[in-house]
């Protein structure tokens, strides 16, 4: 029982009311007659009922012996509903309790009360008040195991339910997470790489300004192509943030990859691609994936080795895309590139669509990127 809280309910105590009101109307109605003795007696049977819920052994013992001792006066007769009281105790008991304890401190109580009962009052043992006492002490232990079943059951189901109410909680949280994280890495892939032009250009114009201006607004018209793709890509993102609703995308047309490498030709390399096999358009999750391996390994090249000339094969098997981006001998990018985060976040998208990443030097001094995507990767 909590600190400070009463010991008894409203309802328990309309309980002990009404029990003891329906004792004396029994008894005054069958016997013709009531006193103080009987009256306080019956008064301490009934009463203590209010205690049930938080003392149920006491309440039990002194209902029990009170309902007796009522029944002892009365002479039996009607005054047999006081032991309903009883009754209620032991039902209070079994509820409150353990089956473990409460079914045999229930049996041993029920033989004492009926043992008491044969001494004061002596009946037949197999008479029809002691069966009819015995079954209702039964039913009393029953409806209580019942009922903290019952309360059992439902806790654990309210458990169970706030638990998976916390996973689910738990689940959204790290989806959230990820996608905050898969956000980030679009972002810093796509301003990274026009960065990456922008920078390659602008120093292609700073140094061809006074010598061949021709070629400086060339490269400074290259800078401004670059920075409105990226602003567009920057808003296209921010767009399918703000649209929940977003419908899945189609299929990613091979002419994206022809516009990606005129890009980085205008930047110096000298790129010669391959393509081995068909495809007039590449399932979106592997065609995602692959144009992002290839603008990253393109970006790493043209910011780590300058211009120099690169190998592109785009291999399409019937159940695979196969890219390798290769640069050639002599221009090797620096160590450092191999533990970027450039590889990292390229290993990581390859292996989020069921993929194989590969990345590393050449024994001849050049520098090889390859992946296999597996195509209708979801």
């Amino acid at each position: 029982m909590p600190r400070g809280a009463a010991p008894w309910t409203r309802s328990d105590v309309a309980v002990a009311a009404v029990v003891y009101v329906v004792t004396v109307v029994t008894t005054v109605a069958g016997e013709g007659r009531w006193d103080a003795s009987t009256a306080t007696i019956a008064a301490v049977a009934c009463g203590v009922l209010a205690l049930r819920r938080a003392y149920p052994f006491p309440t039990l013992v002194v209902t029990a012996v009170a309902a007796e001792a009522h029944l002892i006066l009365m002479h039996g007769g009607a005054s047999v509903v006081v032991l309903a009281a009883p009754l209620i105790a032991l039902y209070t008991v079994a509820e409150s309790t353990s089956s473990g304890r409460a079914w045999p401190i229930g049996v041993l109580g029920v033989a004492a009360f009926l043992s008491v009962h044969e001494l004061v009052l002596p009946t037949a043992w197999l008479g029809a008040e002691n069966l009819a006492l015995a079954a209702f002490g039964g039913l009393a232990l029953a409806a209580g195991h019942a009922a903290r079943s019952r309360r059992a059951y439902l806790a654990e189901v309210e458990a169970r339910a706030a638990h998976a109410e916390a996973d689910r909680d738990a689940e959204a949280a790290r989806r959230v997470t990820e996608e905050r994280l898969r956000i980030a890495r679009d972002l810093h892939d796509d301003i990274g790489h026009y960065l990456a032009l922008i920078h390659v250009q602008a120093k292609v114009a700073d140094h061809l300004l006074d010598a061949e201006p021709g070629r400086a607004r060339e490269a400074i018209t290259h800078v401004r192509e670059a920075s409105r793709t990226a602003l567009s890509e920057l808003g296209d993102t921010v767009a399918v943030l703000r649209r929940p609703d977003e419908p899945s995308a189609a299929p990613i047309p091979y002419a994206v990859f022809d516009d990606l490498f005129v890009q980085f030709r205008r930047s110096g390399l000298r790129i010669t691609d391959r393509l081995e096999g068909s495809a007039d358009a590449v399932p979106v999750a592997a065609g995602r994936t692959a144009y992002r391996v290839l603008r990253e390994s393109l970006t790493n090249v043209c910011r780590h080795a300058g211009p120099t000339s690169v190998d592109v094969v785009l291999t399409f098997a019937p159940d695979e895309l196969r890219i390798v981006v290769e640069n050639r001998p002599g221009a090797a990018p620096p160590a450092s590139q191999a533990t970027g985060h450039g590889l990292i976040g390229m290993r990581e998208r390859v292996t989020a669509v069921g993929g194989r990443f590969t990345a590393g030097p050449l024994g001849d001094g050049g520098f090889r990127v390859s992946a296999a995507l597996p195509i209708g990767a979801a």
